[in-house]
């Protein structure tokens, strides 16, 4: 099974019914795995704070939901995170392309990756990396956990996961 089916196949057993995503090169994959499967509602988003709130939406009208998006606009979600998410105890499967290490191609991409793993800390949102493509042999558990707990969980999964840049 490929990764991207993997992430579909978790999501789906997870009853996770809704999912929005914002583009992402590295993310191409999954999010057309994700549009293609007919059992969840795929959303597009044009920004990140705008798609949890259209997970908000989906978890205030009894679906469970999840958002695949990029470390780059983590800091836009800030306040959408606090005051929505957190404040609401929703949880929140973040699935999050981790752009900006050895290897990437875009400078600008490199400052935010500086301060994503520092900024969900300081949010206290559990994060998980995802480097090796078994690790997301760990998805299952994590979706899990986020729905037990009631809290927003970060999976940052880097270019090494999806197989470079």
């Amino acid at each position: 099974m490929s990764v991207n089916d993997k992430i579909v196949s978790d999501l789906v057993d997870n009853d996770i019914s809704f999912v929005t995503t914002v583009p992402c090169k590295q993310l191409a994959g999954v999010i057309d795995a994700i549009d293609a499967h007919q059992d969840i509602m795929h959303v597009p988003s044009n920004k990140e704070d705008e798609g949890m709130g259209l997970c908000a939406g989906a978890f205030m009208g009894g679906k469970r939901s999840a958002i695949i998006m990029q470390n780059t606009a983590i800091g836009v979600t800030v306040n959408t995170l606090a005051t929505l998410v957190q404040y609401y105890r929703m949880p929140l499967p973040m699935l999050i392309s981790y752009r900006g290490e050895l290897g990437e191609p875009v400078a600008c991409q490199v400052e935010m990756a500086v301060h994503t793993k520092a900024i969900l800390a300081q949010m206290n949102i559990p994060t998980y990396h995802f480097h090796h493509e078994d690790d997301v042999n760990e998805l299952d558990k994590i979706l899990k956990y986020t729905y037990m707990c009631n809290k927003p969980v970060a999976i940052l999964t880097d270019a090494s996961f999806w197989k470079g840049y």
